[in-house]
């Protein structure tokens, strides 16, 4: 990736990233633990909606089963606080459906360092074999989005109807401490939020470098004109199966992020409605900038908290009324909004035409 010349714009830029990360990381200075616990779960969305910004602004693959990927990194990191909090002993809900010796597949999350591989692995391992045989085969559009609502189906089907391995409709929940520290604790619930601002921003640089690379070129050629592509000698259907696993493993981050933050994991919080909601929080922030990505995904959460708590019967009429005011009057996100000014008011401008000369 060749570097851009420092330029003033690009400078006020860096500044603004640099001021914004600095507000991050001082947040528990000036916010309560549980203002804190609730950003720190919002960043967490923010990791999806990175991953997810990558294939759709950025490649124009739209997936509406993104939720099956969060949950799956969710439930590797619960599995392992399960066993730390029941001294690897089976769980309770195994005991409770007639199982009493562990499962095989669920001794290796004993280790945490394995439960962390798994929850990038086997999100990305997914969604390479759902790729392959998708881009592979060209199947695109509204079939493809079509597809990845089946596999969240799918997925929730057999986590609810595998109770005794999974934990069923009540998930895997009632675990205390990671590593020995106890979740509950202040200490650890800052340490927890300072990892999420760092696995944000590390993530947020990461995909920076992607789309600012000739891969980067490629997807966005992609986006805008597969055939061009295809009939100039590149092969579509790799790059798009590339950004596929890379966006289903920041997900998986995020939801192993997200266990730490909230305490349990559930089907209903990987299902159809989760998926659609991450899908609106990019089309809020700004499809196709990273920036307005992450922001729609804090902001859009943020909203619903705060009208749920002041409106508890009719919250999701103020949610539904700010989507629509956001897709009516800002067609390009919350991110758009000043490039979306500066052109208004250049078309207000009158312009400088030359005064001919009359003819002598």
């Amino acid at each position: 990736m060749q570097l851009k010349p420092f330029t003033t714009q690009r400078i006020w830029i860096l500044i603004g990233y640099a001021a914004a990360a600095a507000a991050l990381f001082s947040a528990p200075l000036f916010v309560s633990d549980f203002r804190l616990n609730l950003l720190a779960k919002f960043l967490a969305f923010a990791i999806v909606a990175l991953g997810l910004d990558l294939i759709w602004g950025y490649t124009g693959i739209l997936s509406l089963g993104h939720g099956i990927f969060f949950g799956l990194g969710a439930y590797a990191m619960a599995m392992y606080l399960k066993l730390e909090a029941s001294g690897g002993r089976p769980p309770d809900f195994m005991g409770w459906s007639g199982l009493k010796e562990l499962p095989l597949f669920w001794k290796p999350f004993e280790y945490f360092g394995f439960a962390v591989a798994m929850g990038i692995i086997i999100p990305a391992l997914l969604a390479l074999v759902l790729g392959y045989f998708t881009f592979r085969n060209r199947i695109r559009g509204v079939y493809f989005t079509i597809l990845t609502q089946a596999i969240v189906i799918i997925t929730t089907t057999l986590l609810i109807g595998q109770q005794a391995y999974t934990g069923g409709t009540n998930g895997v929940t009632g675990y205390s401490t990671l590593l020995g520290f106890p979740l509950a604790s202040p200490d650890t619930k800052r340490v927890l939020y300072w990892v999420t601002v760092a696995a944000l921003i590390g993530i947020f640089v990461f995909c920076r470098f992607v789309i600012g690379s000739r891969f980067g070129k490629v997807l966005r050629a992609i986006r805008d004109g597969e055939n061009r592509i295809r009939f100039i000698g590149y092969n579509p259907a790799v790059y798009q199966m590339v950004i596929f696993t890379i966006s289903a493993g920041i997900a998986g981050i995020a939801g192993m992020l997200f266990v730490l933050h909230v305490g349990i994991i559930s089907p209903s919080m990987l299902g159809i409605v989760p998926s659609i909601e991450m899908v609106l929080w990019v089309a809020i922030g700004g499809r196709g900038t990273l920036i307005g990505a992450a922001l729609g995904a804090i902001l859009m959460n943020w909203a619903k908290s705060e009208f749920s708590t002041a409106y508890p019967e009719g919250w999701l009429f103020f949610m539904g009324l700010l989507f629509v005011v956001v897709v009516v009057f800002m067609p390009k996100g919350v991110a758009g909004l000043v490039s979306q000014l500066k052109v208004r008011k250049k078309r207000r401008e009158p312009k400088n035409e030359g005064v001919r000369n009359p003819a002598v």
